[in-house]
């Protein structure tokens, strides 16, 4: 982001970061924003400039998880050194997390980005087309209190009246979400996507490889400034050349962030998040006979009445069970991971103990 900042305020800076930077008595320390991320290396940003950063050891040392380095997003205090180096030495107190299960690791979960106000969810209205990938990523969203609104991109590829049934569709599936249907090559729709961006907000976009995110942000900022491909004739899909989350600051003084393709959405510790995006099954669970219904079986199940009666569609309902069990694996896993961590520790506390008894 090499645009002139003139206060943190330009970067989303809030009454809320500077009340924990006054409590935690950190007069001392430069506040900066996390705007690029490779590979523990950090690109930080704030009114004095843009400065390459690391963290300290201590942090390092003291990191229990993934989640206590910094992410794109972060508000961090530092120290620079020189013009163009720095040190972060703490990270302030996030409002939204946005993350995932980590990709191959069941008990493990991968930080997207942090302090997010809205996130954009990106799907090409072509092949990348997915109701439940997007469900996927309205469950993370509202996870995080992270504000959802729907893009369906490439539609200079499809009929009007294509367009118009695929809305229609999103719209009678994710009722209380915005959808906006765009096409980057001609800008339709653009307005309307405009229209949802404000000064000093951050915005996140979430999509699979090759929906068109670079494209979006390069027109969104009115600078070439993510690389994009050409779309391959044969298949009409693009390429997605990103390979790091990074920040923007775009025309109207909105923030956003532009990731790397996901087309594996893991969910984790989402039960909050999964009560809203199927608010119907949440509103029938109320009424089912047993406090602790699965809704697979039992008898007096609201969930399973109303799927006999045509009342919820079978394939929200499916979905609904297929992510209840990805949570639940999820949960179990990390308990399990715990309860080893827990008994290596007794095993090293023993060992030690045993060896100094021994020293006498």
């Amino acid at each position: 982001m090499n645009h002139i900042i003139k206060n943190l305020e330009d970067l989303g800076y809030t009454h809320e970061f500077e009340q924990f930077r006054i409590q935690q008595k950190l007069a001392d320390s430069e506040i900066a924003r996390v705007i690029a991320e490779h590979k523990e290396r950090y690109i930080i940003q704030n009114a004095q400039g843009i400065f390459d950063a690391e963290i300290t050891g201590n942090m390092r040392f003291s990191a229990q998880s993934r989640a206590d380095f910094p992410a794109v997003g972060d508000w961090v205090a530092c120290t620079p050194y020189d013009e163009h180096s720095a040190i972060i030495h703490q990270i302030l107190p996030r409002f939204s997390v946005l993350k995932r299960q980590t990709v191959g690791h069941t008990s493990e979960v991968q930080i997207i980005a942090t302090n997010i106000d809205t996130a954009f969810l990106v799907q090409a209205i072509d092949r990348d087309f997915n109701l439940n990938r997007l469900e996927r990523y309205l469950t993370i969203c509202y996870d995080s209190q992270i504000k959802p609104v729907i893009i369906l991109t490439k539609t200079d590829l499809k009929s009007a009246q294509e367009v118009t049934d695929m809305l229609n569709l999103v719209r009678q599936r994710i009722p209380d979400v915005p959808v906006i249907a765009i096409s980057n090559e001609t800008q339709t729709g653009y307005a309307a996507v405009t229209e949802q961006i404000q000064k000093g907000k951050t915005y996140c976009l979430l999509g699979s490889s090759g929906v068109g995110k670079s494209s979006l942000t390069n027109n969104l900022s009115g600078k070439n400034l993510m690389k994009t491909d050409v779309i391959n004739q044969s298949t009409q899909r693009g390429k997605h050349v990103s390979t790091h989350r990074e920040m923007f600051l775009l025309q109207n003084g909105g923030l956003l962030i532009d990731t790397p393709g996901m087309r594996a959405v893991g969910i984790a510790d989402t039960a909050s998040g999964l009560e809203t995006t199927f608010d119907q099954i949440t509103d029938l669970a109320q009424h089912c006979r047993f406090k602790n219904c699965s809704h697979t079986m039992e008898t007096g199940c609201a969930v399973l009445e109303a799927l006999d009666n045509g009342i919820l569609d079978p394939s929200v309902y499916d979905h609904y069970m297929r992510l209840e069990r990805e949570k639940v694996h999820f949960e179990s896993t990390v308990a399990e991971k715990r309860k080893k961590d827990k008994a290596f520790g007794k095993m090293i506390r023993q060992h030690k103990k045993s060896r100094k008894n021994n020293k006498y």
